[in-house]
């Protein structure tokens, strides 16, 4: 027989095969558990927008105000100007290989706008699926600006500066929020430089912004069910 030509001495024909199988789906698993540590909300679907898989970080990102939204096991627009471009996003990624950026909502309705990337999945696979890739809201997450501040021992008035500065807001603000001076919060940034080696605030945004994405253990049960 041919098969015993590829069969090692001792090990019963058929073995391999099912070594293989289970390969795969401890693979699979893996991957599964790789898609909920990312603070990157990516959904996997068809092209008909039936999801397969949609992680932490998008079930969080969907739950809030965003033009796309989970309705039992389909992605929809929020806004029937999206359904098509949405439609046709899927359907090109599916059918053609397109991918593309998708631009959804409308910064007057109360979901605002977001950036979606849409990534074909359909090399050298019997199925073809598409990846979405959600924007992220903030530049990084708490949980990463933590870290962040421990690794540079910043004082937790210099911290929850930090926060701010990475979702956005100014320091004039900050200072209003805090009730405090801006020249404290000057202070407070300038020690915040000086600890991280930043030249500027820029740069001091720049670290934030290429610390790996971390996700806290403690996750909502009403996502992680």
């Amino acid at each position: 027989m041919w098969m015993s030509e590829f069969v090692p001495s001792g090990q019963v024909p058929g073995s391999r095969p099912r070594e293989r199988r289970a390969a795969a789906s401890l693979s699979s698993q893996w991957l599964g558990l790789v898609l909920e540590e990312l603070d990157h909300g990516v959904v996997l679907l068809n092209g008909a927008g039936r999801v397969l898989h949609a992680n932490l970080a998008a079930r969080a990102s969907l739950d809030d105000n965003h033009p796309l939204e989970l309705v039992g096991q389909h992605l929809r627009a929020r806004l029937l100007t999206d359904a098509v471009p949405l439609a046709e996003a899927l359907e090109g990624a599916e059918a053609s290989g397109r991918r593309c950026l998708l631009r959804l909502g409308d910064e007057r309705a109360e979901c605002g706008r977001a950036n979606v990337v849409v990534v074909p999945l359909n090399r050298d696979v019997s199925q073809a699926a598409v990846l979405l890739i959600l924007e992220r809201r903030q530049l990084c997450g708490d949980l990463a600006a933590q870290w962040f501040a421990l690794r540079y021992q910043l004082t937790p008035a210099e911290t929850e500066v930090l926060k701010a500065l990475s979702n956005g807001v100014k320091p004039t603000e900050v200072a209003q929020r805090q009730g405090v001076a801006i020249s404290t919060v000057r202070s407070q940034i300038q020690s915040i430089r000086a600890k991280s080696g930043a030249d500027s605030i820029g740069e001091l945004m720049r670290q934030l912004a290429l610390l790996p994405p971390l996700v806290s253990s403690l996750r909502p049960a009403k996502l992680v069910n």
